[in-house]
């Protein structure tokens, strides 16, 4: 189908981690989908993900919370784009990027994963890294570098302070508006 846009946040299910750094994906196309009025997500069950659908400016927007836990994320972007026939370039990949500090986003396209493991489960199941990400920051401003798993893990894992917070909330509607560009 060519008039299609495929958006996928990644995250993991369950309310444990609802408002952790690894979950932005997912609170980002939640704000999506409220702004944009769509449906709210059911899960489809074939797909392994909640999904919501709408029209924006004449093109179905699918919007995909896969519900495999991060690191095989893509499971369910696979099953996806094969049954709805969309192409990996019609596919934006919402995620937390901890290489980036609180605050900051970047669009890119074509990209590697930089060992973000949700991402490397996505190129591992569609053969391809020709897809657009939308990468959010979630690294906290005086923190240093994040080393060893165990380090990484629990960051990714943790909320958000009372200040980040509002630099979130702030990066949620940012990000809302390039998915609609």
């Amino acid at each position: 189908m060519e008039n299609i846009k495929l958006i996928v946040g990644l995250g993991n299910p369950s309310r444990k981690y609802k408002k952790t750094r690894h979950n932005i994906g997912f609170r980002i196309l939640e704000e999506f989908r409220e702004q944009n009025k769509f449906p709210k997500f059911k899960i489809e069950k074939k797909f392994q993900a909640e999904i919501s659908e709408g029209v924006i400016n004449n093109t179905k927007v699918l919007l995909v919370k896969p519900q495999t836990f991060m690191n095989n994320s893509g499971l369910a972007v696979k099953l996806i784009l094969n049954f709805y026939k969309i192409q990996p370039t019609q596919l934006t990949v919402v995620h937390d990027e901890l290489d980036l500090p609180i605050g900051e986003t970047k669009l890119s396209t074509d990209r590697g994963s930089a060992g973000h493991n949700g991402v490397k489960s996505i190129m591992q199941e569609i053969g391809t890294q020709n897809f657009t990400r939308l990468r959010i920051g979630i690294k906290p401003k005086k923190e240093g570098d994040v080393q060893g798993d165990t380090a990484i893990k629990n960051m990714v894992l943790s909320k958000f302070s009372k200040n980040e917070e509002k630099i979130i909330n702030q990066i949620v509607k940012d990000a809302c508006q390039k998915l609609s560009d």
